[in-house]
């Protein structure tokens, strides 16, 4: 891309220039440029093509492990079944009490307001304790608004101290001296994807903010040796060409995608400060939304994740998954695009909370996939009537208003 628009992937900005961003660091939505030769590197639906063109050599098409995938992605991996999923979140299979189920319900006021101050009292003794296996536990019915930001920070380790805003500021400055052209593609993301959301378009500067200072990070690389994925990397100037010349690019060796955004936006309501922010989703992406990204074989992959909706929507709803084979639709056009982006921008941001709850505590992504099951189980019978691709995404276009502890909880517990 740097070779057709000729410039540079990286440079060093004028100090006139460096003094200009950092004066208008806090308001970065303002800043006018000219993005309209910049494109995504690729889109979820780029990388679908992907996946369901990977075949494993060593098997072929006539042996039965192959023939016995129905759907789109044809390699044969281990995903659990339906009844695996409900000894997993057996929590959400049984009868006990979840926040947004127990703490709306109108029907028995006393008992929600019982609910709430058990579940306050409870949080509050949970934190106090800074244990995250019992944060986990308790996040397994839900967190309440008002501890959400404590018990996931407590979850996933995350404690600020002086060095870590010392370390932020250090990633603020380099972004100041440096300007990459990865930061073309973050600002043409923000601008095509959360400053048109009207749940998140506040946040746009945030936005600019903490995923520039991302792609600075190089201490992000060390995920990398526990995937198998590899950093890109690009020549140093005037050393093409030559092996030590090689290096890291951008430093953090993640180049944004078309929706990459959107990993972010749902934390800005938790987090007003910066740096906490910033470690939170930092964690997060180490943790979990690489593995959305990243062809393995992995459990929590995107390759597993998207076989396993494939298959639980065969076990759970046979019916719909033999309608859609009939007329040529593939459900999984529409699932992968929510599973990639953790249904953050497709959820409203309530919900979106309510199920990343669950994703920390269970430390699984397996969620996602039977959310997806759950929500094309739920309207099966106006899915049936679609005979087409466009009919089927047109009738799933809007999926703002499914509540996903309900949802969840029909799919676990219904008789198939």
């Amino acid at each position: 891309m740097c070779n057709e628009l000729g410039i540079a992937l990286s440079r060093k900005r004028p100090v006139s220039e460096q003094k200009d961003m950092e004066a208008k660091w806090t308001e970065l939505g303002s800043e006018e440029m000219d993005l309209s030769r910049f494109r995504p590197v690729y889109s979820p639906k780029d990388f679908l093509d992907v996946l369901v063109s990977l075949r494993n050599p060593n098997l072929s098409n006539s042996e039965q492990g192959a023939a016995t995938l129905w759907g789109d992605i044809k390699i044969p991996l281990k995903v659990n079944n339906l009844q695996n999923l409900r000894s997993e979140f057996e929590e959400l299979t049984s009868n006990i009490s979840q926040v947004e189920v127990d703490n709306y319900s109108s029907f028995d006021t006393e008992h929600c307001v019982t609910f709430l101050h058990e579940r306050s009292v409870l949080g509050k003794k949970v934190l106090q304790t800074n244990h995250s296996p019992l944060s986990r536990e308790y996040a397994k019915r839900g967190c309440l608004q008002s501890q959400r930001a404590n018990l996931w920070c407590q979850i996933l380790g995350i404690s600020i101290h002086n060095e870590d805003r010392l370390k932020f500021e250090h990633l603020k400055s380099c972004v100041f001296r440096h300007d990459l052209m990865i930061d073309k593609l973050i600002f043409k993301d923000i601008r095509l994807t959360a400053a048109n959301d009207d749940q998140y378009f506040v946040f746009e500067d945030l936005l600019y903010q903490i995923l520039l200072v991302f792609s600075r990070d190089v201490s992000i690389v060390e995920h990398f040796r526990y995937s198998s994925a590899t950093p890109p990397k690009g020549f140093l100037r005037g050393r093409s060409g030559q092996e030590e010349g090689l290096v890291v690019y951008p430093p953090s060796g993640i180049i944004p995608y078309h929706g990459f955004t959107m990993y972010v936006t749902p934390l800005c309501y938790l987090y007003d400060d910066p740096v906490t922010l910033y470690g939170v989703f930092k964690e997060l992406f180490c943790r979990y939304l690489c593995c959305l990204h990243t062809v393995s074989s992995h459990p929590q992959g995107i390759l597993c994740l998207c076989l396993q909706f494939e298959m639980l929507l065969h076990e759970a709803d046979p019916q719909l998954m033999y309608h859609c084979a009939h007329h040529d639709i593939h459900p999984l056009k529409i699932a992968q695009k929510w599973i990639m982006r953790m249904f953050a921008g497709y959820l409203s941001v309530d919900q979106v909370l309510l199920l990343w709850d669950r994703i920390l505590a269970y430390d699984s992504l397996e969620i996602l996939p039977v959310l997806a099951v759950a929500i094309m189980s739920f309207r099966k019978s106006i899915l049936l009537t679609a005979e087409n691709q466009a009919t089927l995404e047109a009738m799933l276009a809007d999926v703002s208003t499914i509540k996903v502890v309900p949802l969840l909880q029909w799919l676990l517990t219904r008789s198939v």
